[in-house]
């Protein structure tokens, strides 16, 4: 933390490298000082406490696509983990790296805001947490301060048989999405919805939750007609378009994935 109080917006944080060496071969980033976090030990851990699964911010990609407990506490999370990129670049990627370098279509950053999860971090200053939503500022930014470090994501227990889905569109296998859809949803004995999480990415400069959905699942369950109105919100999201699709296309796409998600967890989730 000392170097990065006193070098600041100088300074880059190398975990597993899988955002930060790309950008700076291609000149978009360049540091004078790089902090490798890799030998602090305390950040890889894993483990459930007291109702929730913990994730240092060295865990690996591949750690949340294989370990049991992950699987157990949050199968939506092991899910969208095996359609990070390539295996190579699961075996070194992390979660610290990955939510702080803030692509708006990460997957970890839609799946994580869709299970509410909380993001510890860290300066010479203290500790203070921040919840998912309030993390994500814009397109590769986060609200963190440049002495900061995220060391810890902290995902509340859902009951074990909550629903899920997830749910991607990519141009090819291990390319980056052009959008995505992760939801967690409780239902009762009579199939009335009592809880509903819904996040979508790529759409716009941030993953967001789409509140309104949420209360037409809440109200209605989960009928091919509620899952239908839910879906049509992503048609008013905020949009852009860029060289690889229209702001048009991308809402409707989003509306297609929040669809297949929210089918998923009507069918009991994967």
């Amino acid at each position: 933390m000392e170097e990065l109080a006193h070098y600041g917006e100088d300074a880059k944080v190398l975990a597993g490298g899988q955002s930060l060496v790309p950008l700076m071969n291609l000149r978009l980033a360049r540091p004078e000082v790089v902090v490798d976090i890799n030998s602090i030990s305390e950040l890889g851990i894993l483990e459930r406490r007291d109702g929730e699964l913990i994730l240092g911010a060295l865990v690996r990609h591949r750690q949340l696509e294989r370990d049991p407990r992950v699987r157990e506490a949050c199968p939506v999370l092991s899910r969208a983990a095996a359609c990070i990129g390539y295996p190579a670049i699961r075996n070194r990627g992390t979660v610290g790296g990955s939510l702080a370098h803030a692509d708006p279509a990460a997957e970890l950053g839609c799946v994580l805001l869709a299970t509410g999860a909380v993001v510890v971090v860290e300066s010479a200053r203290g500790r203070r947490e921040v919840r998912i939503e309030d993390l994500f500022v814009g397109p590769y930014t986060t609200c963190m301060r440049p002495d900061e470090l995220l060391v810890e994501v902290r995902i509340p227990a859902w009951r074990e048989d909550a629903r899920w889905g997830f749910a991607e569109f990519t141009r090819h296998e291990g390319g980056f999405a052009l959008g995505l859809a992760a939801c967690v949803v409780q239902v009762d004995g009579q199939g009335k919805v009592v809880a509903a999480r819904l996040a979508v990415g790529g759409i716009g400069p941030v993953p967001v939750r789409l509140a309104e959905a949420e209360e037409i699942l809440r109200g209605a369950g989960l009928s091919e007609e509620a899952i239908a109105q839910a879906a049509a919100c992503a048609l008013s999201l905020e949009s852009y378009d860029d060289v690889h699709a229209p702001a048009w296309y991308r809402r409707r796409l989003g509306r297609w994935l929040v669809l297949q998600s929210l089918q998923q967890a009507a069918g009991g989730g994967n």
